[in-house]
C-alpha cells in the first residue's frame, strides 16, 4: 500500500512537526517532551484543564481537538498505541491552572495503564486529576459488561461536552460528571469495508473478502461481530442502528446528537448517503435530531467504512454541545 512518508519509524514525529508548523497560533509543542502538545492560546486561571490523548493514526483525533472550547492539551502515542506516562504528565503540568485536570481517553489496556500512572505522578505534584474512559462501542461487549467496551467515535461528544463545561467554568468534579454522563448517553457501532496498513509494515491490518464487510469492527482492526456480504447503504445503516437501539432504547420525542464518522478513506458522498438513512429511521421513530456531524472525526488511517454514533441529549448537554469551538481541525460557531 502506497504512503506519502519518509522513514516509517519517524512518521509520528514528522506529522507532529508538520502539524505544529501548520497551526502555530493554535498549538505548541512542549520542550520537555516532543509528544506533548498544548494550546498556544492563553487560558484563564482556575479553569479545569482538559487533556485528551491516544495513538496516532486517528486524525483529526486526537491532536486536532486542542483549541478553544475543547481540549487544552494532548499526549500523542505511536500509531494505534497509547502515549507513555511521561508526555501525559508534562501536558498535565502545563495545562493545570489550579483547578485540576480531567483525562479523557478510550478504554484500551495501554491507555488505562499509562494514563493511570500519569495521574499517580500528577498527584505527587499536587495536581488533582479526574479520569474518564469512553466506552461507546456497543459491538465490543454486551450491556451487562459495558465497562469492557472500547471507546470509538463517541469520544468526540465526550471531548465536546467536557471541553465546553470547563470553558464555562464548571469545577473539576462537575466537568468529570459531564464527561461520564455524555459517555453514558452515547452509543456507537461501525462497519469495516477495507483495511488500513501501518507505515512500518505496509501490510493490511485485517483480511476481508472483496464482497465482504465486517460489522462492529474496531478502530484498530479488532474483530467485530461478524463478516457478512456487502450490502446497500440503507441496509447497513439499519443494521448498525438496530444494535444501537437495542442497547440504548430511545422513546418518541427524545433528542439526539448524531455523528456519521468516516474511518479514513470513505468519501463524504457515501457518508451523507448513510446519514440520509439515519435521519429517515429516526424520523420514523419520532426521535428528533438536535445536531448532526458528518465527516472524518475519529479515523483509522485509510480504513474504509464508517460508524454511527447517537448521543441522547437533555437541556444540560444541549447547552454544552452548542458551545463554540475553534480548533485546527474542527470549528463550531
Amino acid at each position: 500500500m502506497k504512503k506519502l512518508i519518509n522513514n516509517p519509524n519517524n512518521v509520528v514525529e514528522e506529522m507532529i512537526d508538520g502539524y505544529v508548523k501548520a497551526h502555530p497560533t493554535y498549538i505548541k509543542r512542549l520542550e520537555e517532551n516532543d509528544r506533548s502538545l498544548v494550546t498556544a492560546r492563553k487560558t484563564t486561571d482556575n479553569k479545569v484543564g482538559i487533556l485528551i490523548g491516544g495513538g496516532s493514526g486517528h486524525e483529526p483525533g486526537f491532536l486536532g481537538y486542542v483549541g478553544d472550547g475543547m481540549a487544552d492539551g494532548v499526549a500523542v502515542g505511536n500509531i494505534f498505541a497509547s502515549p507513555p506516562p511521561a508526555p501525559i504528565l508534562e501536558v498535565t503540568k502545563a495545562i493545570d491552572k489550579g483547578a485540576g485536570v480531567v483525562y479523557l481517553y478510550g478504554n484500551y489496556a495501554g491507555d488505562v495503564m499509562n494514563f493511570g500512572m500519569a495521574a499517580d505522578l500528577a498527584d505527587m505534584e499536587d495536581i488533582h486529576v479526574e479520569m474518564v474512559l469512553t466506552t461507546d462501542d456497543v459491538a465490543s461487549a454486551p450491556i451487562e459488561e459495558k465497562e469492557k467496551r472500547r471507546g470509538i467515535a463517541g469520544e468526540f461528544f465526550v471531548f465536546k461536552t467536557a471541553g465546553a463545561a470547563a470553558d464555562q467554568g464548571y469545577n473539576l468534579g462537575e466537568v468529570a460528571r459531564i464527561a461520564r454522563k455524555t459517555n453514558e448517553f452515547t452509543r456507537s457501532m461501525g462497519v469495516g469495508l477495507t483495511p488500513c496498513s501501518l507505515p512500518q509494515t505496509g501490510e493490511p491490518s485485517f483480511e476481508i473478502g472483496d464482497n465482504e464487510m465486517e460489522l462492529g469492527l474496531g478502530h484498530h482492526g479488532e474483530p467485530g461481530i461478524k463478516k457478512v456480504p456487502m450490502d446497500k447503504a440503507d441496509n447497513i445503516a439499519d443494521e448498525l442502528l438496530k444494535h444501537i437501539f437495542a442497547d440504548m432504547p430511545l422513546n418518541k420525542d427524545d433528542e439526539v446528537a448524531v455523528l456519521v464518522n468516516g474511518l479514513g478513506s470513505t468519501p463524504r458522498l457515501e457518508l451523507y448517503i448513510m446519514y440520509r438513512r439515519v435521519e429517515q429511521v429516526l424520523k420514523e421513530k419520532g426521535i428528533h435530531i438536535y445536531r448532526s456531524y458528518v465527516g472524518d472525526y475519529i479515523t483509522s488511517l485509510e480504513m474504509g467504512g464508517c460508524s454511527i454514533t447517537l448521543t441522547k441529549v437533555d437541556d444540560e448537554l444541549k447547552k454544552l454541545i452548542d458551545h463554540p469551538v475553534d480548533c485546527p481541525m474542527f470549528v463550531q460557531k
